[in-house]
């Protein structure tokens, strides 16, 4: 019987959690706190505390019992922190057969605005990212060295309910930032849960996808179109030099790249839920206002 062992459980590793569950299949996953571990004990998977500092005589039995294993939890200074203390386990194990790495399209860095696949050189610009591209490295050398597939995913900016410019801005949090030139691919979340499904139930040919949807845009587009389907005034431009971004958000800015999908689709016949982020807030706006009717 399969089941399914996710170091960490944000919100895209839940969103593939609650599909595996209706699979039937056994779902385990960590937390960094007993608080989180007792968050997902609600959600009917069986938790364990897993910080990142030391390993877990209990977890290495669970991965033992696991078919496959998703892993979101991001890598810290000292490198990937489920490497660090459970590779042995994930090797040893005769049950494992799939294990998908969540990593980021920010290794790819700033190509002016450019398309990007997967055969394209690596560029990271933050620390954060070169840790991602590092990690990935680490991860697909332990599928080498151990003959188990090992898939890497690189998402683009998530997106989805509670989680959306739609949900921005209901809560007055929405910006219209206007930097000329600038774009940004997305993923709803569940656009992801359903990549993951493809490649657990296909036969993928390689081991790195970009998970994108079709069109990059830039952000301001975005924030009007929720404005529009929500029946809203559009907020003004607000020019990128006066934002006053946090170093977080200015770094995302400084990369600018379209990245393209063609390999996840061709490989794994991986097909959008939600195509553009058009189709993304239409779902979203129309829950919300149905909520609120």
């Amino acid at each position: 019987m399969s089941s399914l062992f996710c170091f960490g459980l944000g919100y895209s590793a839940a969103a593939f959690a609650q599909r595996a569950a209706r699979w039937r299949w056994t779902v385990r996953a960590t937390s960094t706190t007993p608080a989180g571990a007792a968050r997902i004990a609600a959600l009917g998977f069986e938790p364990f505390v897993f910080d990142g500092t030391a390993g877990s005589p209990g977890l290495a039995v669970a991965l033992a019992a696991s078919s496959h294993v998703l892993v979101s939890a991001p890598p810290g200074p000292a490198g990937d922190p489920v490497l660090a203390h459970h590779a042995r386990d994930l090797c040893d194990s005769s049950n494992i057969r799939w294990i998908g790495y969540l990593s980021t399209i920010g290794v790819y860095g700033d190509w002016q605005g450019a398309w990007v696949d997967e055969a394209c050189e690596l560029r990271p610009q933050s620390q954060r990212s070169q840790r991602r591209a590092d990690a990935e490295s680490a991860w697909l050398k332990l599928g080498q060295s151990s003959s188990k597939s090992v898939l890497v995913f690189r998402l683009a900016g998530i997106y989805g309910p509670g989680r959306s410019a739609v949900d921005n801005l209901l809560d007055g949090s929405a910006r219209r930032i206007v930097k000329p030139g600038q774009v940004f691919n997305r993923i709803h979340r569940d656009d992801i849960a359903g990549v993951l499904e493809a490649a657990i139930q296909g036969a993928p040919r390689h081991a790195i996808y970009n998970v994108t949807d079709d069109e990059p845009a830039p952000p301001q587009d975005v924030v009007a179109c929720a404005a529009e389907l929500l029946g809203l005034p559009i907020p003004p431009d607000i020019p990128f030099g006066d934002a006053q971004l946090s170093p977080m958000g200015a770094s995302f800015y400084a990369e600018n790249k379209r990245a393209s999908n063609a390999r996840a689709k061709g490989d794994l016949g991986w097909r959008l839920a939600f195509p553009t982020y058009r189709e993304g807030l239409a779902a979203i706006a129309a829950q919300r206002l149905t909520k609120t009717s």
